[in-house]
């Protein structure tokens, strides 16, 4: 795992979008032969792939935000710190560490991220799923351990557009972590373009008014295969509009219905943050043990990173001249 351009580096261009795909680790139950495998099948399957970084999920039970029974059960999953550092050495471009903070007490936390090198590995601190959840570390007691120990690991934060459209209000949390050191977010899944809309430009005006300059949003993508799916995503709290809802619930193939409703989200999304003139990109998320789900999101990956050329050499082209365009 090298990374010859860091995430840091990756991120701070501004005439890119970002290009992420998110994995969750092997189960914890997984034999280390074959945790080496899954590793060694994602790396051919991405490696094609113009991706700036790779993404591994910390999977926490979350089942305090939601009281209902979970459509899939928890099981824990092999540390996606250690995943990476033992099984994605073929790896060469950056991975992005989930870390549920909770989880951890402050010392294990701060042995972790001082042995991370900022070119290979960028992370994204998450707070507690609920504010009833009991926690060995805070959110707030996370950002502070990063700037005393691993300043310069790309540090990210999450955001939530479906907790913008209830509370209108999660610009103000972006903000507020960008102030503790966050210089990306990466959001939840997301469908619903009018919630991300709104908390882009609300983001967006919020740092032109503290005259900070605006940090890269990500935006979640994820390809939904079946019904069992679309209900996790609801108990998640993701909000799907009601007609692509029904679209997919209707399809012969979801699959390829919800990779193209994927696409569809990611040129409004893309459009409108033009406008913003907010950076962004898309991460697109890869968690079924579905083979036509992985080879769809793989596909829209793709579809991205060809979009995201053809853009560059948009605006690499030169601009004619009044002459030249009078000519025409």
């Amino acid at each position: 795992m090298s990374g010859a351009a860091g995430l840091g580096q990756r991120l701070g261009r501004p005439d890119r979008p970002v290009l992420l795909f998110s994995i969750t680790p092997p189960r914890a139950s997984t034999s280390a032969a074959d945790r080496q495998r899954v590793a060694d099948v994602t790396v051919q399957r991405l490696r094609p792939l113009d991706l700036d970084a790779l993404i591994l999920y910390d999977i926490d039970d979350e089942s305090d935000r939601n009281g209902a029974e979970r459509p899939f059960p928890y099981l824990p999953t092999v540390d996606p710190g250690g995943f990476a550092a033992a099984h994605l050495q073929d790896w060469e471009r950056p991975v992005v560490v989930y870390r549920c903070v909770g989880k951890y007490d402050q010392a294990s936390l701060g042995r972790w991220l001082r042995a991370q090198h900022p070119d290979r590995v960028g992370t994204v601190l998450v707070g507690a799923s609920s504010s009833t959840k009991p926690v060995r570390t805070s959110l707030t007691q996370a950002h502070a351990l990063w700037r005393a120990t691993a300043p310069a690991v790309p540090l990210g934060g999450v955001a939530v557009p479906e907790r913008h459209a209830r509370r209108g209000d999660e610009h103000r949390r972006m903000l507020a972590k960008q102030a503790a050191g966050c210089s990306y977010f990466v959001s939840q899944i997301v469908y619903d373009t009018g919630a991300a809309t709104e908390l882009a430009a609300d983001y967006r005006q919020a740092c032109s008014e503290a005259g900070v300059a605006p940090a890269p949003v990500v935006f979640t993508l994820s390809v939904c295969g079946s019904t069992r799916t679309l209900a996790f995503l609801n108990w998640l709290g993701v909000d799907l509009p009601g007609w692509m809802r029904e679209e997919l619930e209707r399809a012969e193939d979801p699959v390829a219905v919800s990779a193209a409703q994927c696409l569809a989200v990611a040129h409004e999304l893309a459009a409108a943050c033009e406008r913003l003139g907010l950076r962004y990109g898309f991460n697109v998320e890869s968690v079924s043990i579905r083979r036509a789900e992985i080879d769809a999101s793989v596909r829209l990956a793709r579809q991205l990173g060809e979009r995201r050329a053809a853009l560059g050499q948009r605006r690499s082209a030169p601009v004619p001249t009044a002459g030249e365009v009078m000519a025409r």
